[in-house]
Parts: structure tokens; C-alpha cells; sequence
């Protein structure tokens, strides 16, 4: 352990409420050499006051685990939240201004970083030709991810470091996008990167996350940040970085083994994002003559599959368009048929995204143990009968998507994330967007969505003793300031006898649209603090 890192202090926290299932009436937790010790009524608490080497007054405040974000791009995170963001331009004219002032601003970088435009909602739907790139930003490189990650706008000096990428105008998928993306990133220096992976995490550990699944490759980073990650995570303080690294079978499990991920997974590309038109569909898009784009078959996946299930790893995959899913689906039985389904439903491997789904893949994701690591953030942001995903898809497909409540009917175990930075991270945001889902039918108690968001991202990797504040847990927890604790479920039935003292549910703040999420006071990771909120 890094010398930098100090050994955990034994706590005892009370006069607060401990989001605990070992007591839903608990006010005071005791946390001993970086485990929850005990967790109980504040008149028991005066037992273990004399014993402790630090007492923390909650004056009220909640205690709940902390959270896991289950798919995070940490260094883009951090180039995101330090560079240049298109996120609220309300048109192209507004994004042109931004992009000239970033420019003007940063005359020494070698490459403009910028990411969060989405034309499909700016008036007239285009997004910046090069032209207007090159004369915004006075000839320099500049690289624009859009919004969903999966294309980006870029400058002609940019295409000039990537040597071999075609010059045409508009936004760049596929191949071409990962070699304009490798080129940006390569210009960062290693100093920045350290920099940006830091001010990443430090943003997360002071939203309550305790945990980030890093979902890396050879197509998204590079083995030198994905490394130099992980060694920053592990000699400071600040949240767990679990990584996973997206390539594919014999090679993938290999390369995961040696950079030390926890998989062969992530993001390994079956197809692309829907806003990019690059989802893989069954039938074409509504506002376009095609079904996207296909990078892997079910041959593909089943070989990755065995190989990662016969190495004792996680496989992952990304899969967002109905297409795309069926081919998850297709390959993983495919591999199970080799295998066994024992062993392919024991490797918990995962889907990340899993947008469109049908009642099919949803049973066959229960038949074959896999996690579905999804975004509620997504139906937020491009939901409901006017959003995006009716656009490309017409409402009535659209409807269909990320279907939260027929997962957990059908006992598909889910894990929350962000995708950061295609959503910002914030947890209580995400939990709120799963609970009230644009499409009713989708939505799901806020317990269940705060579980998917805490102890889900422990079970997928494995870990089924993590995320909850029982005793012998791992200490990972954060302490909130927020109004009366309630529940909220999507049955009213449900939410008055859970609201009864004799159910003994825990209750969780309040969540409904437009009212204050909670501000997180402080995020303890292992038993060690690694935010306090200025002034507490």
C-alpha cells in the first residue's frame, strides 16, 4: 500500500439515519480497519463511543452506501469537465462562438478538446461543417465529440495528424472517428492526463461515488491511460477504479490479464449509439435509409464468450440497437452450448447499454446470467415523444426502450451508470431517472433503482458482499443532507404499506421532478474519507 494513503481510523457515526437493511430503524454505524463493525440505535451507540479514534456528530444527516457508477470514461470525464463543453449550446452559432473563445483561450495546446454537441436539437439540425471549424479555430487542431461519443466533428489540421483518414466533410463514425480520437488523444501529455483522470474522480467522489467501472480499449484510449489509471487509483485516495478493457477473445483476454483488468469487456462494439445512426436495427431508422452499423456477429461474441469464460474473466459488450442485442444474445448461447450454461451464467458477463430490447432478450438475458449495465440518464435526455430517440425511431419503437421494470420482472440483474461524459455523473439523478422514466410502464421503485445504483455495480463485478451497510461490508459510504426520507414506488400500494412501520423499509429522500436532490457531505471509500464538502 502507497505511503500516501493513511490506514483507515475506526468511526462511530450517530445521531443520523443509516440506510441499513440490517436495521431500517438505525442511527449510528460503527466503521473498524475499513468494514462496517455495526450498525444500530443511538442508545446502543454510547457502548463504542470510549473505543473509537473519532466521532462524527450526523446532526441528522443520511448515511447510505456509496455509490458505483458502472460505466464511466474517467480521462474523457476529466478533458470534459476541463475543457470545452457544447453540452447547453442552444444552437450551431452559440457552439461557433464557444469554440472561438475556447480557442482563443488556450493558444498553447497542441490539440482543442471539445465534447457535447447534439444537433438534433439545434434549430435547422446541423452540426459544423469543417470549414466553419477551421475558421473558428484559426487553422488548429480540434477534435468535437458528439454528445453520445460515438462521432465527432473535426478541424483539417486534425485530419492531418490522422494520417490515412478520408476528407470528407461532416461527422466522422467508425474507423475514422477512432483515428481522429487516437490522434486528439495522443497530444495529451501525460501530465494532463494524470490531471484530468484526478479532477475526474475527485468530481465523483464528491457526488457520494465510492466506485467507477472504467470501460476501456484499444478503440476508445490507450493501454498507457488505462494503466496510468488504475496506478493513480490505487496510491491516492479517491474512489475504486474497477477496469475493464474492451478487446476481443484470445488477444482481449491476454491483454486484459496483463494490464490487470477486471475483464475482457466494456466496450467492445457489437454496433454504435443511436444518435450517430450508428445503432444496429432490425429495421431502418424513421429518418434514415439504413439500420446502422454492424462491427461484430454472433461467431464473434461466442468466441469472445468461451475465451473469457474458460480464463475466468468477464465478457462485456456494447449493445444498444435491437439488432445488435439479438447478436449478444445469439453468441452468448452459442457460447453456453460449448461451455455450459452453469459456467457462462457464473462469469456474470455483462451488456452494457441494452437499449432496445423485446420481451425475447430480455428472457434470454435472464436464461444466461447476464448483467445489464444501463443509463436511466439516456431516457432522461433523449425520452419521451419528442426526444431523440423518436426522432430516429418514431415514438412507437421509442417507447420501447430501456424497459427498466420488465428487466427486474424478469430477474435480470441491473447495474447503474452514467457513460460519463455522454451523461454527467450523479447518481441521485440517475436514480430519479429511473424512477420516473418517461414511458410509465418502464419505471421502477426508487429502492430498486438506488439498489441497481449501489449494491448492482458490486454484484457485476462478482461481489455480492459490497454496496450494502451491513457488518462486515466493505466501509464505502456517504453522508447527505436532505429533507424527510420517504418511498417512492411506481405502485401506490406498494409505496403505503412500505411507508408502515411494520414493513421495515429504509427510506430514501424524496425524488420527484423539481425537487432538491441531496448534497453530498462527505464519501468514505475503504474506511477512508475522500471528500468533505467545503465548510462541513
Amino acid at each position: 500500500m502507497s505511503e500516501r494513503i493513511p490506514e483507515p481510523k475506526t468511526v462511530l457515526l450517530r445521531r443520523g439515519e443509516v440506510h441499513s437493511p440490517a436495521d431500517p430503524f438505525a442511527t449510528a454505524m460503527v466503521v473498524e480497519r475499513g468494514q462496517v463493525a455495526w450498525v444500530g440505535s443511538e442508545g446502543a451507540a454510547d457502548a463504542f463511543a470510549d473505543g473509537v479514534d473519532e466521532v462524527v456528530d450526523l446532526d441528522g444527516a443520511l448515511v447510505t452506501p456509496a455509490f458505483t457508477d458502472a460505466h464511466v470514461h474517467t480521462t474523457s470525464t476529466g478533458l470534459a469537465l476541463t475543457g470545452l463543453d457544447l453540452s447547453d449550446a442552444p444552437s450551431l452559432e452559440a457552439a461557433l462562438v464557444l469554440v472561438r473563445d475556447f480557442a482563443a483561450a488556450r493558444p498553447q495546446d497542441k490539440v482543442l478538446l471539445g465534447h457535447g454537441w447534439d444537433a438534433a436539437r439545434w434549430p435547422g439540425g446541423r452540426p459544423p461543417t469543417r470549414a466553419e471549424l477551421d475558421e473558428a479555430t484559426g487553422g488548429r487542431p480540434l477534435y468535437l465529440s458528439r454528445i453520445d461519443v460515438h462521432s465527432a466533428v473535426v478541424t483539417t489540421a486534425l485530419l492531418d495528424l490522422a494520417h490515412g483518414v478520408g476528407a470528407e466533410d461532416g461527422p466522422l463514425t467508425a474507423d475514422a472517428h477512432h483515428a481522429v480520437r487516437a490522434a486528439a488523444f495522443a497530444a495529451v501529455t501525460p501530465a494532463q492526463r494524470a490531471g484530468a483522470q484526478r479532477t475526474a474522480l475527485a468530481h465523483a467522489a464528491s457526488l457520494g461515488i465510492g466506485s467507477v467501472h472504467e470501460c476501456a480499449g484499444p478503440e476508445i484510449s490507450s493501454e498507457d491511460d488505462f494503466t496510468g489509471l488504475l496506478r493513480l487509483a490505487a496510491e491516492e485516495p479517491g474512489p475504486r477504479v474497477i477496469g475493464y478493457w474492451a478487446e476481443q477473445a484470445e488477444e482481449g483476454v491476454a491483454k486484459a490479464r496483463e494490464l490487470g483488468a477486471a475483464g475482457a469487456a466494456g466496450d467492445l462494439f457489437v454496433d454504435g449509439a443511436l444518435g450517430s445512426h450508428t445503432a444496429c436495427l432490425h429495421t431502418p431508422y424513421t429518418d434514415a435509409d439504413h439500420t446502422g452499423t454492424a462491427y461484430l456477429d454472433a461467431a464473434a461474441v461466442a468466441a469472445h464468450v468461451v475465451a473469457c469464460t474458460e480464463a475466468g474473466l468477464q465478457a462485456g459488450f456494447h449493445a444498444i440497437g435491437d439488432a445488435a442485442v439479438t447478436t449478444v444474445v445469439d453468441g452468448v448461447r452459442a457460447a453456453a452450448e460449448k461451455v455450459g450454461l452453469a459456467r457462462v451464467r457464473a462469469a456474470r458477463h455483462r451488456v452494457e447499454h441494452a437499449e432496445m430490447l423485446t420481451p425475447e432478450t430480455i428472457a434470454a438475458f435472464a436464461e444466461l446470467g447476464l448483467t445489464a449495465s444501463v443509463q436511466p440518464a439516456f431516457d432522461a435526455l433523449w425520452g419521451g415523444e419528442e426526444g431523440m430517440y423518436a426522432q430516429r425511431l418514431g415514438a412507437d419503437r421509442a417507447r420501447t426502450l430501456n424497459p427498466f421494470a420488465a428487466l427486474l420482472r424478469a430477474g435480470v440483474p441491473l447495474a447503474f451508470g452514467s457513460d460519463s461524459p455522454v451523461t454527467p455523473l450523479g447518481p441521485w439523478g440517475t436514480v430519479r431517472a429511473a424512477a420516473f422514466h418517461r414511458t410509465p410502464e418502464h419505471r421502477v421503485s426508487a429502492r430498486a433503482a438506488f439498489t441497481a445504483h449501489t449494491r448492482g455495480g458490486w454484484r457485476a463485478i462478482g461481489r455480492d458482499d459490497a454496496g450494502v451497510l451491513v457488518p462486515g461490508a466493505p466501509a464505502d459510504y456517504a453522508v447527505w443532507r436532505t429533507d424527510e426520507l420517504v418511498v417512492q414506488a411506481p405502485d401506490d400500494r406498494v409505496a403505503r404499506w412500505s411507508t408502515d412501520p411494520r414493513s421495515g423499509t429504509p427510506g430514501l429522500p424524496d425524488l420527484s421532478p423539481g425537487r432538491d436532490l441531496p448534497v453530498c457531505l462527505r464519501t468514505v471509500v475503504g474506511g477512508r474519507t475522500v471528500f468533505v464538502r467545503p465548510g462541513e
